[in-house]
């Protein structure tokens, strides 16, 4: 298997890995071009993923998009309400020929983890993810045992208006590098959406473009990107307008700075470029910030939004030179 994509990846250079890897999720993933951008971000900036959208848009099918690209270990998790944490992580089983109990490990060890719907289990089930979000390790019974890398959970869940779900807490959201949308298709896209349906063609299967270690390379690329002082303090600047905002009771944490300055990185990767800009700052706010924020109940009163709070912060701090 010499002429596989795979394996013609080791002289390829980190710009034609990323651009490779966007376009096979776009065969997949029709007409959502920024939706890509930014899950290969939260990829490459060692981050997880999060999908907040109406059912049937596509945001299991990203998911799937991202893992079948990479030639990797992708288990799909489907939280319901009875789903146990040991589900997720694993459990330890008797063996009555070793005579000693033996762990069994939970889908979790994987490199990427699909939570399909993780606001319809309970929070207990939620709260399993937090270490292995946080450490990229698992916890059990006073042992201790790593995952393997890269390890990226990218969760799905509906807007909780939808009946049967439990919302995330903010302990369980901060875990997140990123929460997007994927809306509704454009019309030339959804013409291609239905075009796969001609003679019984549903699906287009992903094939493996990029391997595991293609992405821990990428990833250490991206940590020598340049991101300038100005930069900076441009960053911590609108970080410190949504902690003083009077619409906002809980603004964005130290966690939210540095996954800003992250993601920073990863998208100066993506687009080829060796710095970061200031509007990078302004596209990536809202999918870094916009969950992170908690506005106060005034706020919420007179229908703001996360959205329009975050604008009206960046329109009034001043861009660096």
């Amino acid at each position: 298997m010499l002429d596989s994509p795979v394996m013609r990846m080791a002289d390829t250079s980190t710009h034609e890995k990323v651009t490779i890897f966007r376009t096979a999720i776009a065969k997949t993933v029709k007409g959502k071009s920024e939706t890509i951008d930014l899950a290969i971000v939260a990829l490459i900036a060692e981050g997880h993923l999060l999908i907040e959208d109406v059912p049937g848009v596509g945001k299991t099918t990203l998911g799937h998009a991202m893992a079948r690209t990479l030639d990797c270990n992708f288990h799909r998790i489907q939280f319901t309400s009875d789903l146990l944490p040991s589900d997720v992580t694993g459990v330890s089983v008797f063996n009555p020929r070793l005579n000693e109990f033996e762990f069994k490990p939970g889908p979790i060890f994987s490199n990427i983890v699909l939570a399909d719907e993780i606001n319809r289990t309970t929070p207990k089930t939620q709260s399993a993810l937090l270490e292995a979000m946080n450490e990229n390790q698992i916890t059990i019974e006073n042992h201790t045992y790593s995952l393997p890398r890269p390890f990226m959970v990218l969760a799905t869940q509906n807007p909780v208006e939808h009946h049967g779900t439990y919302p995330l807490p903010e302990s369980q959201l901060d875990r997140f590098l990123m929460k997007i949308a994927v809306g509704y298709p454009n019309v030339s896209a959804e013409k291609e959406i239905l075009k796969r349906f001609t003679n019984g063609n549903q699906t287009y299967v992903p094939h493996p473009v990029l391997t595991p270690a293609d992405i821990l390379q990428l990833q250490e690329e991206s940590r020598k990107i340049h991101v300038d002082e100005k930069i900076v303090d441009y960053m911590i600047e609108i970080v410190n307008r949504t902690r003083n905002h009077p619409d906002v009771e809980l603004g964005v944490s130290p966690r939210g700075t540095l996954a800003l300055f992250r993601s920073l990185q990863a998208l100066s990767l993506v687009q080829g470029r060796a710095y970061a800009l200031p509007d990078d700052v302004k596209r990536l706010a809202l999918p870094v910030f916009g969950h992170r924020m908690v506005l106060a109940r005034t706020a919420t009163r007179v229908r703001t939004d996360t959205r329009s709070v975050l604008q009206s912060i960046l329109d009034q701090t001043p861009v660096p030179a």
